[in-house]
Protein backbone atom coordinates (compact mmCIF):
# COMPACT_ATOMS: atom_id res chain seq x y z
CA UNK A 1 0.00 0.00 0.00
CA UNK A 2 1.66 3.37 -1.19
CA UNK A 3 1.18 6.34 1.64
CA UNK A 4 -1.21 8.05 -0.78
CA UNK A 5 -3.54 4.92 -0.37
CA UNK A 6 -3.37 4.24 3.13
CA UNK A 7 -4.06 8.53 4.01
CA UNK A 8 -6.78 7.90 1.67
CA UNK A 9 -8.12 4.69 3.10
CA UNK A 10 -7.91 5.94 7.04
CA UNK A 11 -7.82 9.83 7.36
CA UNK A 12 -11.05 9.83 8.76
CA UNK A 13 -10.10 7.37 11.39
CA UNK A 14 -7.27 8.96 12.57
CA UNK A 15 -8.71 12.07 12.78
CA UNK A 16 -11.90 10.51 15.03
CA UNK A 17 -8.40 9.06 16.69
CA UNK A 18 -6.83 11.88 17.57
CA UNK A 19 -9.94 13.52 18.76
CA UNK A 20 -11.01 10.59 21.49
CA UNK A 21 -7.20 11.28 22.37
CA UNK A 22 -7.55 15.47 22.50
CA UNK A 23 -11.10 16.68 22.56
CA UNK A 24 -10.79 19.48 20.44
CA UNK A 25 -10.73 18.54 16.46
CA UNK A 26 -8.48 21.65 15.63
CA UNK A 27 -5.48 19.92 17.77
CA UNK A 28 -6.66 16.46 16.42
CA UNK A 29 -5.95 17.86 12.91
CA UNK A 30 -2.54 19.76 13.69
CA UNK A 31 -1.45 16.29 15.32
CA UNK A 32 -2.57 14.07 12.53
CA UNK A 33 -1.06 16.45 9.84
CA UNK A 34 2.37 16.65 11.60
CA UNK A 35 2.43 12.88 12.01
CA UNK A 36 1.46 11.88 8.52
CA UNK A 37 4.32 14.37 7.33
CA UNK A 38 6.65 12.41 9.27
CA UNK A 39 5.48 9.10 7.73
CA UNK A 40 5.90 9.90 4.90
CA UNK A 41 9.34 10.57 4.80
CA UNK A 42 9.62 6.61 6.46
CA UNK A 43 7.04 4.80 5.06
CA UNK A 44 8.96 2.84 3.11
CA UNK A 45 10.16 1.40 6.64
CA UNK A 46 6.89 1.94 8.31
CA UNK A 47 4.87 -0.29 5.35
CA UNK A 48 7.59 -3.23 6.48
CA UNK A 49 6.45 -3.51 9.69
CA UNK A 50 3.57 -5.77 10.68
CA UNK A 51 1.22 -2.94 11.21
CA UNK A 52 1.40 0.26 9.82
CA UNK A 53 -1.78 1.75 10.94
CA UNK A 54 -0.63 1.13 14.32
CA UNK A 55 2.85 1.77 14.18
CA UNK A 56 1.22 5.74 13.05
CA UNK A 57 -1.39 5.47 15.92
CA UNK A 58 1.35 5.43 18.13
CA UNK A 59 3.00 8.26 16.50
CA UNK A 60 0.00 10.25 17.15
CA UNK A 61 -0.13 9.41 20.95
CA UNK A 62 3.10 10.17 21.33
CA UNK A 63 3.02 13.27 19.70
CA UNK A 64 -0.34 14.19 21.99
CA UNK A 65 1.75 13.26 24.72
CA UNK A 66 4.75 14.79 24.55
CA UNK A 67 5.87 18.18 25.78
CA UNK A 68 5.94 20.30 22.95
CA UNK A 69 2.04 20.22 23.03
CA UNK A 70 1.83 20.99 26.66
CA UNK A 71 1.30 24.67 25.18
CA UNK A 72 -1.60 24.08 23.39
CA UNK A 73 -4.36 25.27 23.88
CA UNK A 74 -7.39 23.37 24.84
CA UNK A 75 -10.73 24.34 23.25
CA UNK A 76 -13.62 22.12 24.75
CA UNK A 77 -15.95 20.63 22.43
CA UNK A 78 -19.66 20.74 21.67
CA UNK A 79 -22.17 17.34 21.33
CA UNK A 80 -22.20 17.80 17.72
CA UNK A 81 -18.95 18.73 17.38
CA UNK A 82 -17.34 15.16 18.76
CA UNK A 83 -20.53 13.37 17.33
CA UNK A 84 -19.12 14.84 13.97
CA UNK A 85 -15.32 14.40 14.64
CA UNK A 86 -15.55 11.12 16.25
CA UNK A 87 -18.82 9.56 14.02
CA UNK A 88 -19.36 6.03 15.90
CA UNK A 89 -16.76 5.86 18.20
CA UNK A 90 -18.32 7.38 21.36
CA UNK A 91 -20.17 4.54 23.49
CA UNK A 92 -21.20 7.02 25.95
CA UNK A 93 -23.42 8.85 23.50
CA UNK A 94 -26.69 7.85 25.01
CA UNK A 95 -25.68 9.00 28.46
CA UNK A 96 -27.81 11.82 30.85
CA UNK A 97 -23.95 12.81 32.15
CA UNK A 98 -22.66 12.68 28.76
CA UNK A 99 -21.30 16.40 29.02
CA UNK A 100 -19.88 16.12 32.69
CA UNK A 101 -18.17 12.93 32.05
CA UNK A 102 -16.63 14.05 28.79
CA UNK A 103 -15.37 16.93 30.55
CA UNK A 104 -13.98 14.80 33.62
CA UNK A 105 -12.40 13.11 31.06
CA UNK A 106 -10.77 15.89 29.32
CA UNK A 107 -9.14 17.04 32.79
CA UNK A 108 -7.31 13.68 33.32
CA UNK A 109 -3.67 14.31 32.54
CA UNK A 110 -2.45 12.98 29.21
CA UNK A 111 -1.46 9.49 29.92
CA UNK A 112 -4.55 8.79 31.36
CA UNK A 113 -6.57 10.04 29.17
CA UNK A 114 -4.99 8.52 26.48
CA UNK A 115 -5.17 4.98 28.29
CA UNK A 116 -8.97 5.72 28.95
CA UNK A 117 -9.58 6.82 25.20
CA UNK A 118 -7.68 3.61 23.69
CA UNK A 119 -8.91 1.31 26.06
CA UNK A 120 -12.54 2.15 26.05
CA UNK A 121 -12.92 4.08 23.10
CA UNK A 122 -10.85 2.16 20.36
CA UNK A 123 -11.31 -1.03 22.97
CA UNK A 124 -7.53 -1.97 22.82
CA UNK A 125 -6.30 -4.41 25.86
CA UNK A 126 -3.61 -3.62 28.53
CA UNK A 127 -1.05 -5.23 26.76
CA UNK A 128 -1.79 -3.52 23.42
CA UNK A 129 -1.93 -0.16 25.41
CA UNK A 130 1.41 -0.59 26.25
CA UNK A 131 2.61 -1.46 23.36
CA UNK A 132 1.37 1.50 21.74
CA UNK A 133 2.44 4.31 24.66
CA UNK A 134 5.92 1.45 24.86
CA UNK A 135 5.47 1.40 28.24
CA UNK A 136 5.13 -2.06 30.77
CA UNK A 137 1.62 -3.18 30.63
CA UNK A 138 1.66 -2.53 34.97
CA UNK A 139 2.27 1.17 34.25
CA UNK A 140 -0.91 1.33 31.92
CA UNK A 141 -2.93 -0.61 34.92
CA UNK A 142 -1.83 2.30 37.44
CA UNK A 143 -2.70 5.39 34.86
CA UNK A 144 -6.29 3.42 34.24
CA UNK A 145 -6.87 2.76 37.89
CA UNK A 146 -5.60 6.15 38.97
CA UNK A 147 -8.38 7.47 35.66
CA UNK A 148 -10.97 5.50 36.94
CA UNK A 149 -10.69 6.72 40.31
CA UNK A 150 -10.31 10.60 39.74
CA UNK A 151 -13.18 9.80 37.57
CA UNK A 152 -15.82 8.36 40.05
CA UNK A 153 -14.49 10.58 42.39
CA UNK A 154 -15.92 13.55 40.32
CA UNK A 155 -18.82 11.56 39.38
CA UNK A 156 -20.09 10.99 42.87
CA UNK A 157 -19.66 14.66 43.41
CA UNK A 158 -21.78 15.56 40.48
CA UNK A 159 -24.07 12.95 42.03
CA UNK A 160 -24.37 14.49 45.13
CA UNK A 161 -24.61 17.91 43.79
CA UNK A 162 -28.05 17.26 42.46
Amino acid sequence: MTFEEFVAARLGALLRYATVLTFDPHHADDIVSEVLVRASTRWRRITRMDQPEAYVKRMIVNEFISARRRSARVVPMSHEQLDNAAAGVDPHAGLPDRDALMRHVSALPRRQRAVIALRYFEGHSVDEIADILGVRPSTVRVHASQALARLRMNVTTVGENR
